[in-house]
């Protein structure tokens, strides 16, 4: 696949209409609708249901798009970075979960992007599982990952501040008058638990042999969707303190567990890619960050 003809693929999903897009592009429409037919007969799959005035992404259009626009951005990455090693520019690709151990993250990304205007940032939040996918095929430069994991392939940094596991239920249920809640409390409860999680089977050993008697409902990936959930009061979730807010007068509240259940925060990236000077400077400037606070 040729990225130019990628370009005009995304260009003709966006504009869902192969006139417009040619004037977006600045070719001429026959020219456009055989570069797309071409790719199609090279993929053998078609990409678009024509209609009459408007084009609709067919499944393996919808997939191509998203692999496109990856594709497409770590070619842009790759040559601006490669342009622009004498100066710091570019852009710092970080993903990770949902944690207040982030914070430190931002604030040396503040810095950076404050004397360094040139430079940008791309976010992106999801599992360990996810991020290390897309730290491996180059999507994300660096991940941040909660727990313990396999680490050999990667470079890694701890992160101050661990996160601590806890229930988070609606303020009226009868386990918030606890101060913090035990095994034993959770016991036929509906419960929500991260995917990654109860992967690693992280309950099990807590729970003292009460596991089974847990009523899992389900799980999530990021924490604010399974709030709502909560809130209509179908269940409970487990998770990190910190990351929904529980003042006096919200609907939700926190109890942390006892006996104590802690992960750790760490900032991981690839052996097997040089740092372009902006990753440098951002991993550089956090660990200056790190030891400040671990001094005071």
């Amino acid at each position: 696949m040729d990225i130019r003809v990628l370009r005009y693929f995304v260009a003709i999903a966006q504009e869902q209409n192969i006139s417009h897009a040619a004037q977006v592009l600045h070719v001429s429409q026959p020219a456009l609708s055989r570069q797309i037919a071409d790719l199609e007969t090279e993929l053998n799959i078609k990409l678009f249901d024509r209609g009459h005035r408007q084009l609709k992404l067919t499944q393996e259009g919808y997939y191509l798009l998203d692999r496109a626009r990856e594709i497409i951005g770590m070619v842009d990455k790759t040559t601006y970075n490669l342009q622009k090693q004498d100066v710091i520019s570019g852009t710092l690709d970080i993903g990770g979960g949902e944690s207040v151990a982030m914070k430190y993250v931002m604030q040396t990304i503040q810095q950076i992007v404050h004397q360094y205007p040139e430079v940008h940032v791309n976010l992106r939040s999801g599992d360990a599982g996810l991020i290390q996918s897309q730290l491996d095929n180059g999507v994300l430069e660096f991940g941040i990952i909660m727990g313990q994991r396999q680490l050999n392939n990667y470079n890694s940094l701890t992160l101050p501040e661990e996160n601590h596991w806890g229930v988070l239920m609606r303020a009226d249920e009868q386990l918030a008058q606890n101060d913090s809640i035990h095994p034993r409390d959770l016991i036929g409860r509906p419960l929500l638990v991260s995917a990654q999680a109860n992967q690693r089977g992280l309950f099990k050993e807590w729970s003292n042999d009460l596991f089974e008697q847990f009523n899992f409902i389900g799980t999530y990936n990021l924490i604010f969707n399974a709030s709502l959930l909560i809130k209509t009061g179908a269940c409970m979730a487990l998770t990190y303190e910190n990351l929904i807010e529980t003042t006096e007068n919200s609907e939700l509240t926190f109890r942390p567990l006892a006996p104590q259940l802690s992960d750790t925060n760490t900032l991981i990236w690839s052996k097997n890619r040089r740092l372009p000077n902006v990753s440098q400077l951002f991993i550089d400037t956090l660990q200056k960050n790190i030891n400040q606070i671990s001094h005071k």
